[in-house]
């Protein structure tokens, strides 16, 4: 699967205002290697002006009872089984070599290959239901890599996973929540939020009806 991107880059100043800088600029963490960041078309939520709509509240309600940690990486509980309902999910999702296991175990447990430093984990009753593999620093969070079992999880999780995460960082006093690029069709689900912009390259952007008709003609082109 490939992913948009301008430009990419290869930090070794790992510092929180840093990183901040660099996702300012549009560019983003990825799991290609430590420090590689790509520049992309990104997308993120002004948290200061974020405020959960009436179809925000309707998809939390299909997930009621459900509730969101934050653990730091590396992470002590990793099992490998952790490892394959990643790789499994990301297989179903997008098709087979997307994601492996093993990359999934050097994201949650070596901290030296990895760039990302916290896992939310979604659990209901006690049992875990979804998690998702992010970068947080005192200004912003990463939402990236949810993942959950298919075929045994409440309709509209993915969305309820992401909903859950950009309200607990506000209630944590976050500024920014990235949500990744906005580079399918597909990607549209990410615009429904209040405070949201968006990169085109050299600024960010308030137009939505801009970025659509860019993911309207990236359909065409398919």
């Amino acid at each position: 699967m490939d992913y948009l991107h301008w430009d990419e880059k290869t930090i070794t100043d790992f510092s929180d205002s840093n990183i901040s800088e660099m996702y300012e600029k549009g560019y983003v963490f990825t799991r290609k290697g430590k420090g590689v960041m790509q520049q992309t078309r990104s997308v993120r939520i002004d948290l200061s002006k974020f405020n959960l709509s009436s179809e925000n509240r309707r998809i939390l309600k299909k997930i009621e009872g459900m509730t969101v940690a934050s653990k730091d990486l590396p992470f002590q509980g990793y099992d490998f089984k952790l490892g394959k309902l990643a790789k499994d999910f990301y297989e179903q999702k997008f098709g087979p070599g997307i994601m492996s296991a093993q990359k999934v175990k050097e994201m949650l447990t070596d901290t030296a290959a990895s760039n990302f430093n916290e896992l939310l984990v979604y659990s209901k009753d006690a049992a875990g239901l979804g998690y998702a593999i992010c970068y947080e620093n005192p200004d912003m969070i990463h939402y990236s890599y949810p993942f959950y079992e298919l075929n045994a999880s409440p309709k509209d999780i993915g969305l309820g996973m992401m909903i859950q995460a950009i309200d607990w960082a506000k209630k944590n006093n976050v500024n920014h929540v990235y949500l990744g690029s906005l580079q399918r069709p597909s990607d549209t689900y990410k615009l429904q939020f209040e405070g949201l912009e968006w990169f085109d390259g050299t600024k960010w952007q308030t137009d939505l009806e801009s970025v659509k008709k860019i993911l309207a003609s990236a359909k065409m082109s398919e």
